[in-house]
């Protein structure tokens, strides 16, 4: 394995975020801060407890799985996506460096910045929130799963994209629904029976509800089962990427 090329990848793609420290770590705790003020403190307080869980901590899991899902696809796309914007995909991909020495790389350092983010904005809600962690070893690991497989699917959608704009649909017209509508500021068992029904086929639900079962030891579904989507989701992206890499999809032409 080429271990020099994937950590010049890795390097290169952490220096960006310094370069941009705004946009890459600032915003995105700023805007989860006016979440935690607004629906913690000011609207929490009227909410009843929701499985013995304030309603402002029951939605810190939430708020930081939706920070990180975003962030991990944003990053890791836009990562690959500008090498090819400006061409120099090609010395990449002419270098002697493997597909997933390329991957590795970059994929890496997306899901880097998206933990690094994921633990600020939970150091950022303990300044609003009281909160404990029932779990922590489990936190890190449903941390570092989620932002692993969302950066991967931020490599697939930056391969696949063929503009700026195409970068912006399906995180702003997919994931983002399907994460608020996932379970981030409700426990999907104060749904009706039907749609409680349909929405366990959103993965996100999967996602929240074990990343709050680490916190609190309570969630909508089963770990095991929620480790399980993540696994399948995880292989799914593995092999679109491979198959990109192998017909050249979008990187040779």
């Amino acid at each position: 394995m080429n271990l020099h090329a994937i950590r010049a990848i890795y390097v290169f793609e952490l220096a960006r975020t310094w370069r941009t420290l705004m946009q890459s770590i600032l915003s995105p705790v700023l805007s989860t801060s006016l979440y935690f003020v607004v629906f913690g403190s000011a609207i929490g307080s009227r909410m009843t407890a929701i499985d013995g869980i304030t309603y402002a901590a029951f939605i810190v899991p939430g708020m930081t799985m939706l920070a990180l899902l975003t962030e991990s696809i944003s990053n890791a796309s836009f990562g690959i996506y500008f090498p090819k914007f400006v061409g120099t995909i090609y010395e990449i991909l002419s270098a002697p460096i493997s597909a997933m020495e390329i991957v590795i790389g970059y994929v890496g350092a997306a899901a880097t910045k998206s933990i690094i983010l994921g633990i600020i904005i939970l150091i950022t809600a303990r300044l609003f929130v009281p909160f404990h962690i029932v779990h922590p070893v489990w936190m890190a690991a449903f941390l570092v799963l989620t932002a692993v497989t969302f950066s991967l699917f931020g490599f697939v959608i930056g391969i696949w994209a063929d503009s700026f704009q195409k970068l912006q649909v399906i995180p702003l017209m997919i994931v983002t629904p399907l994460t608020f509508l996932g379970g981030s500021f409700y426990s999907i068992k104060m749904l009706p029976p039907v749609w409680r029904e349909i929405t366990l086929f959103n993965p996100v639900v999967y996602l929240i509800s074990g990343f709050r079962w680490a916190f609190y030891g309570t969630s909508d579904v089963g770990v095991g089962v929620s480790l399980g989507m993540i696994g399948v989701f995880l292989a799914l992206l593995l092999t679109v990427i491979w198959w990109m890499f192998k017909t050249g999809y979008r990187l040779k032409t």
